[in-house]
């Protein structure tokens, strides 16, 4: 019993039972819940053994007997306590068998008692500890989704019950882990960062974990050894991971930190070292000025002003929301927002009738994608009260603008080292809506051949292209800022 117990747990403890019974075991709470059960006959009805179980066991909870014994026309129910399970309301292991009973059933059931509850108590304890972690888990996944939609107080708020302080400013660090090692390289990061930086188990991506990790003035050059070089560290002590960090921001910048982290992951997969920081660049909501506030406010105003025909239908803040995380995550966006994807399908089909836009198109995806970003970007531009202008019709007035033309010369100039093949790639694949057969038939070539070659330009713009979050919004708007220039 005791090997048992050790080796299976209570499971091959209750089937040695119910084998020797020839009948059925389990374990049962008080109210007569079955928590537990195991049936050695295939010919003995599981509905009927269950409730015989669970009148038994209300009946020893209701006379408060020390073990109890309940039969039937053709079969004997066998029920004691199981001592030491206080933490389970009492639990109760019962066993079922045929009459005549065999012999000696009764000091089976009785010699299964202890072992039955130390493994019992074992497991519940371990329950108890995933439940913990689970919590401490989504509390965590939620303050991150707090941060990348800019709820910033609220995530101080959620945050202050766990630990550590979230920090301010940051660098966001996305680490890519091989299949099952996500929680040993959690515990790995946890250790080198010395318990500094936030760690949360990605949402969207089963093989990413995200740290949100401090970054200072000791982040620069010169700054101490461990705090520079934590990123580096964890490429160092796990061997097939993959590193991409971001640039250091504020903390209500967590959002733009985390694209750019996925941006230099994208790299990293191509470098020995497995690690990449992202490259210094500008945002091109920074750059719009009171032009583009006034564009971003008169795009976004159905959406932000909408109201639901039904309580039970999704407000404005939530349809932003679940837009701006489509566009970040695709499809991955309904384990972001933990929600089915006909849910999904729904809530955006919504919003592209609120707004008047088919978001389909990558083109009017680019152009929603940068007005959620100006809205959440301050910016001292945005006018008020009776100093309201006229707000632009179009994006194309926007993207005229003489910073965001130089903001989209620099993001293709790296294009150069790539030919006219390049741009006649990513053209087409844009184009095509960023579909890959489609691209394929487009360019003339096989559709491995297609995903090589954006691969290659991946590492060349050092952004992420066929993974979301992915460049081909900022590259949409470079194209067609650089083509009205032209």
């Amino acid at each position: 019993m005791y090997r048992l117990a050790r080796t299976g747990g209570s499971v091959e403890l209750l089937r040695r039972l119910a084998l020797r019974a020839e009948g059925w075991a389990g374990i049962l709470d008080p109210d007569g819940t079955v928590l537990r059960a195991v049936a050695g006959n295939t010919r003995w009805s599981g509905h009927e053994a269950t409730g015989l179980a669970s009148r038994a066991a209300r009946e020893m909870t209701a006379r408060r007997a020390g073990s109890y014994s309940l039969d039937t026309d053709g079969s004997t129910a066998l029920l004691l306590p199981l001592a030491g399970a206080s933490g389970d309301r009492g639990a109760v292991l019962a066993l079922l068998a045929p009459k005549p009973l065999l012999p000696g059933l009764s000091t089976l059931l009785a010699d299964a008692v202890m072992p039955m509850a130390l493994s019992w108590a074992s497991e519940s304890v371990e329950r108890k500890r995933r439940r913990v972690d689970l919590a401490e888990s989504r509390g965590r996944e939620a303050v991150l989704h707090l941060l990348m939609t800019g709820q910033l107080s609220i995530a101080r708020q959620v945050a202050g019950a766990l630990l550590p302080k979230l920090p301010d400013p940051v660098r966001v660090c996305v680490v890519e882990c091989s299949g099952g090692q996500r929680d040993e390289v959690a515990r790995i990061c946890t250790e080198a960062s010395g318990g500094r930086s936030w760690i949360v188990r990605c949402p969207a991506y089963a093989r990413h974990l995200i740290l949100i990790m401090p970054a200072g003035e000791e982040d620069g050059p010169g700054g101490p050894e461990g705090a520079r070089t934590l990123d580096l560290a964890v490429a160092g002590l796990v061997d097939d991971c993959v590193v991409g960090v971001s640039d250091s921001v504020r903390l209500a910048d967590t959002a733009t930190a985390y694209q750019q982290a996925f941006h230099a992951l994208a790299v990293a997969r191509g470098t020995p070292g497995r690690h990449a920081r992202f490259g210094a660049g500008q945002e091109p909501a920074l750059l719009v000025g009171a032009v583009g506030a006034r564009w971003a406010d008169a795009l976004l105003a159905p959406l932000l002003t909408h109201r639901p025909r039904r309580p039970q239908d999704p407000g404005s803040q939530e349809l932003a929301a679940t837009v701006a995380s489509w566009l970040a995550f695709s499809s991955h966006a309904t384990h972001h927002l933990k929600i089915h994807r006909n849910t999904l399908a729904a809530r955006l089909k919504l919003i592209g009738d609120v707004l008047g836009v088919d978001l389909n198109r990558v083109a009017d995806q680019a152009a929603v994608d940068l007005a959620l970003r100006i809205r959440a970007t301050p910016t001292p531009y945005r006018p008020r009260g009776g100093d309201r202008e006229e707000a632009p019709e179009d994006l194309d007035t926007v993207l005229r603008i003489p910073g965001v033309r130089d903001w989209a010369a620099a993001q293709l100039r790296l294009l150069g080292q790539a030919g006219p093949m390049g741009e006649e790639t990513l053209r087409t694949w844009l184009r095509c809506e960023t579909q890959l057969r489609l691209s394929a038939s487009e360019l003339g070539i096989s559709v491995p051949g297609t995903r090589k070659r954006l691969n290659r330009l991946e590492a060349l713009l050092h952004r992420s292209l066929l993974r979301t979050p992915s460049a081909r919004y900022d590259l949409w708007l470079a194209f067609r800022a650089v083509d009205l220039a032209a």
